[in-house]
């Protein structure tokens, strides 16, 4: 099967009050367990570089041949959807399209809202000349992303209604969660979420969702969260897994068993939040919709 377009997923997703699970690749192992996971279950998937390790994956062209690669070797026959997670320039927002994904997510939340919203719209246009779903962002997510440590900007419903006149697909609206670790409970602002999916009418991308508790995925999917990112919690069961394993007495020095042990972790994982985010399975509704 051909990769789709992310909007193609999140639109039924929307409407149907599920959340498409977004999963970052952070090597082969990632993207294989991911693949075979979203077919086993025959459910929809999102799977994303982002741009800031692109080059220690490959590159773009790499990337897009590769993952088309794996879904020819795996056979996979469930909708897929390849993903640039925020796009640090124009540039490299047009490389990715030009190389293949399908969707883009291009990042200008450090920017003032007027720039953003400009090159953004810059962006929609290229993108959906070559058939390809665009992403943005408002506002900003906290933490550790791209190499720069942030406190949270929350999105406010003017920026989130500017940004939603440039034709983009999916808005990722600044409402409290924060990439990497949490310190403490995470508390995500509902009332304005409420407010933003009510004014732009978009599928809302709810970037840090892992740590998030489950109480708050499930309103955050009830009030128009349609595609959910998880990164740092794949990366975490991997690196217990892997380091259980390498701890484990072992008679030689085979790295299959220690590998075997982190996919495994990713694959548990990844159905899981498959599973939380109502999601699983639902390929085969969406076949018969197409």
């Amino acid at each position: 099967m051909a990769l789709v377009s992310a909007t193609s997923l999140v639109a039924p997703a929307l409407a149907d009050r599920y959340a498409i699970g977004h999963f970052n690749i952070n090597g082969a192992d990632w993207l294989e367990t991911y693949l075979k996971v979203a077919q086993t279950t025959k459910t929809p998937i999102i799977v994303a570089t982002s741009d800031r390790i692109i080059d220690f994956l490959g590159g773009f062209d790499y990337m897009a041949r590769y993952v088309r690669f794996m879904m020819q070797a795996l056979s996979v026959t469930v909708p897929v959807a390849l993903h640039l997670d925020h796009g640090l320039s124009v540039d490299h927002v047009y490389q990715a399209i030009d190389a293949g994904y399908t969707s883009v997510m291009f990042d200008g939340s450090k920017l003032p809202i007027g720039e953003n919203v400009a090159l953004t719209k810059e962006v929609v246009a290229y993108a959906h000349a070559h058939h390809v779903s665009v992403e943005a962002e408002v506002g900003s997510v906290g933490g550790n992303e791209n190499g720069l440590v942030n406190g949270i900007r929350y999105a406010s419903v003017a920026d989130a209604v500017e940004m939603a006149s440039t034709g983009i697909d999916a808005l990722a609206a600044a409402l409290g969660s924060v990439h990497d670790d949490y310190v403490g409970r995470p508390n995500l602002n509902f009332e304005r979420m409420a407010e933003i999916a009510a004014a732009t009418k978009l599928p809302l991308v709810l970037h840090g969702a892992s740590g998030i508790p489950d109480d708050q995925i499930q309103q955050a999917i009830q009030l128009g969260t349609a595609k959910i990112n998880i990164n740092t919690e794949v990366n975490t069961v991997w690196t217990s897994a892997v380091t259980k394993a390498l701890q484990a007495k072992r008679s030689n020095h085979d790295p299959q068993p220690i590998l075997t042990a982190g996919k495994q972790a990713i694959a548990y994982l990844v159905e899981a939040k498959m599973k939380a985010f109502h999601v699983l399975g639902k390929s085969t509704r969406l076949s018969s919709m197409s």
